[in-house]
């Protein structure tokens, strides 16, 4: 079998969420427990931290990831979704799971996925797992990929859990408040493991302090970045990740406390090193430089208010924006932040929960928003660069499956 031939199998026999949303969703545990089993439970050997939220949870966990390795630990990285590759789901320090190590999951466990008919989701949890202990991590940062309670995941007990924030995403799933979506996220919370909360929101405490008191553990509130942070670095450009470091600095002191050696300057160079020590992309990511072009995956509300604030920090003359956006987002609500005076173009990523444009065209119209719709985001990103001067700004976002198409990324 071919590297071709095995994710061929996994992206067309498993559903995979990313690409058509809801329906490819478990609503229990069951499947990843039996997938689990069946592999001798991986998850049970070896340390993990387990990271939920609703934005910044990615970059928290490499954040996590870079630091660790610093500090000399052999660790595991557990993302989702993928930019460019399906192996960069999988890491260790850094590597990404190889494609013969993907090829032999799927060989060496095809039956039992047939049998079990895990979603993709799934599936990827149970290979990342198997490959973290086949190699023998000393430690993985693990990432929810949608929720917390009955996020695939949610099987194993960590050292510490961190949750970032709670804001209004997936809100058909997870719930129409951020109480409702706390509950979901904070089902990481288990018996005896010491939580860290990235952001005090006045809606979600209760509904952590409440869960945390139930199952007899410790939750510590990293609201403000704790001593000695200024003289930290972030080789992460977005002024939104400073809103994650508190969260990432409190996981780190837990750590600490269990007996993990992390010394201050392992923490310094960990936390300026993310992106070289862990590939993070699409955060931010400035791709050219006259005229400015940036991407970020920002996608909601929350994080969208966050990528406009930095805009205006920025000096140019002219604004370009490429944006597609998926089907169950709250569109009109987050094109609304965008400013009024910016040149639109409107793409469709290859996915099928992308936005079609007509779709798309419509809720720009009800906003008073005109622009022009081509549906290849490349093609789009090549009009916006052409048109704009080398004091212009372009930025490419809306939906992770945008930034993921883009050539030059």
């Amino acid at each position: 079998m071919t590297y071709q031939e095995a994710t061929d199998f996994l992206f067309s026999a498993l559903p995979m969420y990313q690409r058509v949303g809801k329906k490819a969703l478990k609503i229990d545990l069951n499947n990843i427990l039996r997938l689990c089993e069946s592999l001798g439970n991986p998850q049970e050997q070896f340390k993990t931290v387990h990271v939920a939220g609703t934005n910044g949870k990615g970059s928290s966990s490499h954040m996590l990831a870079s630091v660790l390795q610093e500090a000399g630990y052999k660790t595991g990285l557990y993302t989702s979704p993928h930019l460019k590759s399906f192996t960069e789901r999988i890491r260790i320090d850094g590597s990404a799971i190889s494609e013969t190590g993907v090829v032999d999951f799927v060989e060496n466990h095809k039956q039992v996925i047939k049998d079990i008919q895990p979603s993709f989701f799934e599936m990827t949890v149970a290979m990342a797992f198997e490959h973290f202990a086949k190699e023998q991590v000393d430690i993985a940062v693990i990432e929810v990929g949608l929720g917390g309670r009955l996020d695939s995941t949610n099987i194993i007990t960590p050292e510490v859990s961190l949750i970032t924030n709670i804001g209004l995403d997936h809100t058909d799933i997870l719930g129409d408040t951020l109480a409702e979506i706390a509950y979901e996220k904070a089902g990481i919370i288990k018996a005896g493991i010491p939580v860290a909360i990235g952001t005090w929101q006045e809606e979600t405490v209760p509904v952590f302090e409440k869960l945390a008191k139930e199952r007899n553990t410790n939750l510590y509130h990293a609201d403000r970045p704790g001593e000695g942070a200024e003289n930290l670095t972030l080789d992460l450009k977005g002024d939104y990740q400073l809103k994650n470091l508190p969260g990432v600095l409190k996981a780190i002191e837990l750590l600490q406390n269990l007996g993990w050696s992390i010394s201050a300057e392992q923490l310094k160079s960990g936390l300026n090193s993310v992106v070289k020590n862990t590939g993070l992309k699409g955060r931010w990511q400035v791709l050219n430089l006259q005229p400015i072009t940036i991407c970020d995956t920002g996608h909601n509300i929350d994080g969208v208010k966050v990528l406009i604030e930095q805009m205006k920090t920025l000096t140019y003359e002219h604004l370009y924006l490429v944006l597609g956006f998926v089907d169950d987002k709250l569109v009109e609500e987050i094109l609304a932040l965008f400013p009024k005076k910016a040149h639109y173009i409107f793409c469709q990523s290859k996915v099928p929960r992308a936005m079609p444009l007509d779709t798309l065209r419509t809720h720009a119209e009800n906003l008073g928003i005109e622009g022009d719709y081509i549906a290849d985001v490349n093609e789009a990103v090549a009009v916006a660069r052409t048109t704009a001067t080398e004091n212009d700004m372009v930025f490419i976002g809306g939906s992770t499956f945008v930034v993921a198409e883009l050539n030059d990324l």
